[in-house]
């Protein structure tokens, strides 16, 4: 820019008008800051990966052969060559290095690209390298849990059994017990019937026992008493007619003609008679008449006989 001030103002003051020679900088100051602008608004758009159109480039060769020209104008109005080639050099390098350095910038920006994507693409592999390793782990932690889970429930589910096992056995050997409770109350209830009932069976014997040999003895006394009245009758009227005598005679003969008494049986004889008759065949008061015992001593064998056949029964249940 400087190179363009210096070289383009002489000839604008020789063509600007008289009094407006301070004005001739301007001209090369618009041109070059229009060739900056250009400059620095194709990098801007370099940098961010986009392009300009073809605007932007009219302008920038445009500003160009401008700057070229007011360059080697003034030489060349003079026919000097080599003025033209010394005064082309700045605005050719200026051109040249415009679209160099907007290729050189397009280029790094692609190469910026890439090695950002490759880093992106690194950062993105690292990070699903990472996510990959966190759900393996993830897995693994709940694969672990899930299995700690498995294991807990597993050993609640054998405790829960053994305890409905232990509760069902425990239940079955109450149940057991209590049946068993059941059945000796049931036996002993039983067996107290039988007692009670064979009790009550000998109590009534006895008492049916005693009943008769009292209704016996009544009708012997009773008998008795008539036959003594009789006697005594007959000997009353026997005395009236025949006297004291005959009386006695007919006494004697009365007392001489009365049964002959029982004989009572041997005890060994009168068990073992008694045993050979069934419970109920012959009352007591008859095998007491026929043993010559005593009603009692008769119901009290009965009873004895009776208990040692029931204990060998019992024996056997």
């Amino acid at each position: 820019m400087l190179f363009s001030v210096l070289t383009v103002t002489p000839l604008v003051e020789r063509v600007t008008p008289d009094g407006w020679d301070s004005t001739a900088p301007i001209l090369p100051l618009v041109v070059d800051t229009a060739v900056v602008i250009v400059v620095r608004l194709d990098a801007t758009v370099a940098r961010l990966g986009g392009t300009s159109g073809a605007w932007p480039a009219v302008l920038r060769w445009m500003t160009g052969l401008m700057t070229l020209l007011l360059n080697i104008g003034d030489s060349a109005l003079d026919g000097n060559a080599v003025g033209v080639a010394v005064h082309s050099v700045a605005p050719l390098l200026l051109i040249a290095t415009a679209e160099a350095g907007l290729a050189y910038r397009r280029a790094i920006n692609r190469a910026v690209d890439r090695i950002e994507r490759s880093r992106a693409a690194e950062i993105e592999q690292r990070e699903q390298q990472q996510r990959a390793d966190r759900e393996r782990e993830q897995q693994a932690r709940e694969h672990r849990e899930q299995q700690a889970r498995d294991h807990a429930e597993k050993l609640e589910r054998e405790r829960a059994d053994r305890e409905a096992s232990e509760r069902a056995a425990e239940r079955d050997h109450t149940t057991r017990m209590e049946r068993e409770r059941l059945d000796r109350e049931a036996e002993s209830r039983r067996e107290q019937r039988q007692y009670e009932e064979r009790v009550r069976r000998e109590e009534q014997q006895r008492q049916d026992a005693l009943r008769r040999e009292q209704r016996e003895q009544a009708d012997r006394s009773r008998a008795d008493r008539q036959a003594r009245e009789v006697v005594s009758l007959a000997s009353r009227e026997a005395v009236e007619r025949d006297g004291v005598n005959t009386v006695n005679g007919a006494v004697n003969t009365a007392v001489n003609s009365s049964p002959t008494p029982f004989t009572k049986m041997p005890e060994d004889d009168a068990r073992s008679y008694l045993r050979s008759f069934g419970e109920g065949e012959k009352s007591v008061r008859q095998l007491a008449e026929e043993t010559g015992w005593s009603i009692g001593w008769v119901a009290t064998r009965l009873r004895e006989s009776s208990a040692e056949e029931s204990e060998p029964a019992e024996a056997a249940v």
